[in-house]
C-alpha cells in the first residue's frame, strides 16, 4: 500500500511539473513553444471578449459561443499542430489543449490540414461549456497554429480570446 501511495504521489508531482513547463521564462509574454517562431498566419476569434450565456438546451448550464478563424499569409502551409494555452490565475500560461493535424482539418474544415495562402478557414462552433454557475470563471486562451511551408520552415499564428465570467 505504501508503494502505491508513493507512486501516486510521484505521478502527481510529475504532472504538476509538466504543466509548468509550458511557460518557463516569466520575463517573456509567450509560452516557450511559440517564442522565436516567425509569424506567418493570422488567427482571430469572434466575438471577443466572449461572455457566457445560459444554454437553453440544458437548463442551469452555460455556454461561451465563439468562432475561430485562420488565414495563411506567407505561402501555402501544412498544419503541424493546433492548440491553446490558458491563463486563469496568477500562475500564468498553462498548456491547455493540443490537436493533431487530422483533428485540426476536421475542426476547421480544412482538407488534410493544407492551408492555401489568403483563404480563411473557420472553426465555427468553438464553444466552451460550464455545467453549473460554479464553473463560470474568466480567463484568457491563447490559441496557436504551427504550420510549415514546402521547404519545411515553421510559422506560427496566434490569437488571444478573452473569456469572461459575467453572464450576458
Amino acid at each position: 500500500m505504501k508503494n502505491i501511495l508513493l507512486v501516486l504521489a510521484l505521478l502527481a508531482l510529475s504532472f504538476s511539473a509538466a504543466a509548468q513547463t509550458a511557460w518557463t521564462d516569466h520575463t517573456r509574454a509567450l509560452p516557450d513553444k511559440l517564442r522565436q517562431v516567425p509569424v506567418g498566419l493570422t488567427l482571430w476569434h469572434t466575438p471577443n471578449p466572449n461572455y457566457p450565456k445560459a444554454d437553453p438546451a440544458k437548463p442551469g448550464q452555460f455556454v461561451w459561443k465563439h468562432s475561430t478563424m485562420l488565414r495563411a499569409e506567407v505561402a501555402d502551409l501544412e498544419v503541424v499542430e493546433c492548440g491553446s494555452f490558458i491563463w486563469y490565475s496568477a500562475e500564468g500560461w498553462k498548456a491547455n489543449m493540443r490537436e493533431t493535424p487530422a483533428e485540426f482539418a476536421e475542426l476547421f474544415n480544412c482538407p488534410n490540414g493544407q492551408l492555401r495562402q489568403g483563404i480563411t478557414y473557420t472553426f465555427a462552433k468553438n464553444y466552451r461549456y460550464a455545467t453549473s454557475a460554479q464553473q463560470l470563471y474568466g480567463g484568457d486562451a491563447l490559441w496557436y497554429i504551427l504550420a510549415k511551408d514546402k521547404n519545411g520552415k515553421l510559422y506560427k499564428g496566434m490569437g488571444l480570446l478573452e473569456t469572461e465570467a459575467t453572464v450576458r
